[in-house]
């Protein structure tokens, strides 16, 4: 991660969608609450799916934690209480200073992520999975970047490179 200019090439707000993004499934369609951590610390839903996130995404929230970046995550999902609730379980509702999760435009989302936080949209990084929520977004200033197979950690320096250029031009 940069540190050139006093870290003034980083973020102050690094917003994730969940859904495909942190995670390979969609909270609404694809698992069944209530979900369970096992003594084995697995977790599983209703059926005994079991359910993981990414393999990158703890390092990475991690690693933006560390440099003192806030964190986000919005959702546009159909069952907001499955995904409050997957965050919780999976221990990576902590690292999120704001959640956003309901239907709707992702422009709302956003529009309270700079509400509550102070941080103007050309001070955010956003990745999702979805293009017309990067196509969307993309038009409020927030450097965006389109996740195809899930968060790495090529995706976030790739991210973090583009915030950088677009903030020294």
């Amino acid at each position: 991660m940069s540190e050139e200019n006093g870290g003034k090439d980083l973020p102050k707000l690094v917003v994730f969608d969940l859904d495909f993004t942190l995670w390979p499934f969609w909270a609404d369609t694809h698992v069944t609450a209530p979900f369970s951590r096992k003594s084995n610390g697995s977790v599983e839903d209703r059926h005994g799916y079991k359910i993981k996130l990414y393999d990158d995404t703890l390092e990475i929230l991690r690693l933006l934690k560390s440099q003192g970046i806030c964190l986000a995550a919005a959702s546009r999902t159909e069952d907001p209480p499955a995904a409050k609730e997957l965050l919780k379980v999976l221990n990576i509702d902590w690292y999120f200073s704001y959640k956003e999760i309901y239907p709707g435009s992702k422009v709302t989302h956003f529009k309270k992520f700079t509400q509550a936080s102070g941080v103007p949209y050309s001070n955010m990084l956003f990745f999702d999975d979805e293009q017309r929520n990067i196509h969307e977004i993309s038009r409020l200033g927030v450097t965006c970047v389109l996740v195809r197979r899930g968060m790495n950690l090529a995706a976030l320096q790739s991210g973090l490179k583009e915030y950088a250029e677009k903030q020294r031009r």
